[in-house]
């Protein structure tokens, strides 16, 4: 975990409806937008992306990220969710979110309702946990977490910053996983294991045996290949 986050002992509900810009305009982002609507706890106001892709679900199109400056000074919004799907490492998430920092955005947890969060779970800013996610007791989320469709996170688990998992992937009790690792699409981790910062853990790989070296693993038991 790294000295960036702000830590979030629950999720933040806010009390009224609020405005919130999405970043991001991909496949991703359109998913984000659907959880959103279903919430009804924000208002979108648009997105941005470096094109233009016309509406996502009626959602528009409001530019640059580098014209949200003059957006948000004119209509005082303050929330943003971090919309840019992760293929490979965490990194490149992390620096658009440590570029718009000076705008002084908030990146609200959005738990989808169709998620499960169970008793003790900690959950960093920008953590996006989407439909059929499952995080079981004690586990911890660093900033900017996906928990992707129908992943399962197990009890007492730890997840570094920036960290991916995508869907259908189980993560078992105990795991640790460091920052800017993605676990694949319906891979799993063995209860216990330790996973190393900027890990990529190829779809449908099991992971049996702790990874201390950073690179990319495929197969069962998943055996590094870069």
């Amino acid at each position: 975990m790294d000295s960036e986050r702000i830590r979030t002992p629950s999720v933040r509900v806010p009390s009224k409806t609020e405005e919130i810009i999405v970043i991001g305009g991909g496949g991703h982002a359109k998913v984000v937008i659907s959880i959103l609507k279903k919430l009804k706890e924000y208002r979108i106001h648009g997105y941005t992306d470096p094109r233009n892709n016309g509406e996502l679900l009626r959602v528009p199109y409001l530019g640059l990220d580098s014209e949200l400056s003059a957006l948000t000074s004119r209509s005082q919004i303050r929330n943003a969710v971090l919309a840019v799907g992760q293929i490979g490492l965490g990194k490149s998430r992390h620096d658009i979110w440590y570029r718009l920092r000076s705008l002084q955005l908030a990146f609200p947890t959005i738990v989808s309702p169709d998620a499960i969060v169970n008793d003790e779970v900690v959950l960093g800013d920008g953590a996006v946990l989407m439909d059929g996610a499952i995080i079981n007791t004690g586990a911890k989320l660093g900033v900017g977490v996906i928990a992707n469709t129908h992943c399962t996170i197990e009890h007492d688990a730890t997840l570094a910053d920036w960290v991916h998992i995508a869907p259908g992937a189980t993560i078992s009790g105990g795991v640790s996983v460091g920052r800017f690792a993605m676990i694949g699409a319906g891979a799993t981790v063995l209860e216990g294991r330790n996973i190393a910062a900027e890990t990529i853990i190829g779809a449908g790989a099991t992971v049996v045996h702790d990874l201390v070296e950073p690179g990319v693993y495929i197969g069962t038991p998943a055996r590094r290949i870069k």
